[in-house]
């Protein structure tokens, strides 16, 4: 596990356009959204720190998509299941790897949220950090298991909309789910993203963190745990 994660960081070191993307994109969007609500400071206050939890859940889904299917179709993947290697231990070097990119991002991204951009959160910052985190581990086990169903990066791009598109649209970010049609909250309530907002609304607005915040924090982890095993089954043994 921990080789597969030092391989994975040392692509990622060699690949200063995905570190822009990572990094920079989430900045770019946030810095975009303060003056887009420039005259409406406190809708900022309400959105901002939700969004420094979603920003990375996006990034790591279509980045470890994409990583993921160039190691499928490359042959890198089937080179590495000819050893001795657990899938699982294989996909969890690569959430391990993955996070750790996720933590500076989450980092930088709230620092710059927090201390240059003015954004004002009732919660603990470093809990929306910490949440911010798990959504990028979450996003990054729903990339690896959605890149078994993709033969091309364009494929794997096509998943954003898909896929991670109406879970933003449905997870309450935009409009109260019981205000929605009665269909689409109960569609929003099978969706992870769901959960992951909750709880990021929970902390930013410096609510109680009772057993509602335990719910959609364990949901979160359950996802998570429930893609790598997926994704673990998607993977072919191969002999040497």
């Amino acid at each position: 596990m921990t080789a597969t994660a030092l391989r994975v960081r040392a692509q990622l070191r060699r690949d200063p356009r995905t570190v822009a993307l990572l990094v920079g994109a989430p900045l770019l969007l946030i810095t975009l959204l303060k003056y887009v609500l420039a005259e409406r400071p406190e809708t900022f206050d309400r959105v901002g720190g939700p969004m420094l939890g979603l920003f990375p859940f996006v990034t790591m889904f279509l980045v470890t998509s994409i990583t993921m299917l160039r190691e499928r179709v490359t042959g890198t993947l089937e080179r590495l299941m000819s050893l001795p290697l657990a899938k699982f231990d294989l996909l969890a070097g690569y959430g391990l790897a993955f996070a750790l990119v996720a933590a500076v991002q989450a980092s930088i991204v709230a620092g710059v949220a927090l201390l240059a951009l003015g954004l004002d959160l009732e919660g603990a910052a470093w809990l929306v950090v910490l949440l911010a985190i798990a959504n990028a581990v979450l996003g990054m086990a729903l990339g690896l298991f959605a890149s078994a169903f993709a033969r091309t990066e364009f494929q794997a791009v096509q998943f954003m909309p898909a896929f991670i598109l109406p879970q933003i649209l449905l997870c309450g970010l935009f409009a109260p789910r019981e205000q929605m049609a009665g269909w689409l909250e109960a569609i929003s309530y099978a969706l992870p993203l769901t959960y992951a907002y909750d709880a990021l609304a929970i902390v930013a607005r410096g609510a109680e963190l009772g057993g509602t915040f335990a719910r959609d924090v364990g949901v979160v982890v359950a996802v998570t745990l429930l893609a790598l095993a997926l994704g673990a089954a998607t993977l072919r043994r191969r002999t040497p």
